[in-house]
């Protein structure tokens, strides 16, 4: 038998997952707790870089969790679990940021915690990236958090965002130029 607790993201094999789905839609929580082990901190820094405010984007990640243990019956594998909870969390932050209207200054609270991978960037530069970011379309950031900053395939990130392959990819091109110019443009400071 699978032991729950020895999966981890980096080893989880399709199989792995497989078997911790059927368990978990039998209502083994021990399966569905390993299953949002393995995934939960990649839908959270996800969801960190989309939503921009750490404590925000861990409630929605905990409410995409919630909701896809509710609707693991309706989980059909045509994609890995983590792309489709992205998918999940993806869908409930836009429809929060759509009701709660929220400003583009928690992009720059959110700079201020970010993660040790970022913190050797001199704070000016992860100033202007993370305006830079606030300023994309909704799209386009969900694109480039999930892309280069969570390092999700294209295709991944297409189905995640139930967009076209093509879209998802002019979407990293053109995020990646405006953070390269918002980067520029800060260095003529």
């Amino acid at each position: 038998p699978l032991c729950v607790r020895a999966v981890a993201a980096k080893t989880m094999t399709p199989n792995d997952e497989a078997r911790l789905i059927a368990a978990a839609r039998k209502g083994d929580s021990r399966a569905y707790a390993a299953l949002v082990d393995a995934h939960q901190q990649a839908v959270r820094g996800f969801l960190r870089r989309f939503a921009g405010q750490w404590a925000d984007a861990d409630d929605l990640a905990q409410e995409a969790f919630v909701t896809a243990w509710r609707k693991l019956a309706r989980f059909e594998g045509r994609s890995s679990f983590r792309s489709w909870v992205s998918g999940i969390g993806f869908r409930i932050a836009r429809d929060a940021k759509r009701g709660h209207g929220r400003s583009q200054t928690r992009d720059s609270d959110w700079l201020s915690e970010q993660d040790n991978v970022e913190a050797g960037a001199p704070l000016e530069d992860r100033i202007a990236v993370t305006r830079a970011m606030a300023e994309l379309p909704d799209e386009q950031r969900a694109v480039v958090a999930l892309c280069l900053g969570e390092g999700f395939s294209h295709s991944e990130a297409a189905e995640i965002l139930k967009l076209p392959l093509g879209t998802v990819k002019s979407h990293v091109t053109r995020g990646r130029e405006r953070l390269l110019r918002a980067l520029e443009t800060n260095d003529g400071r």
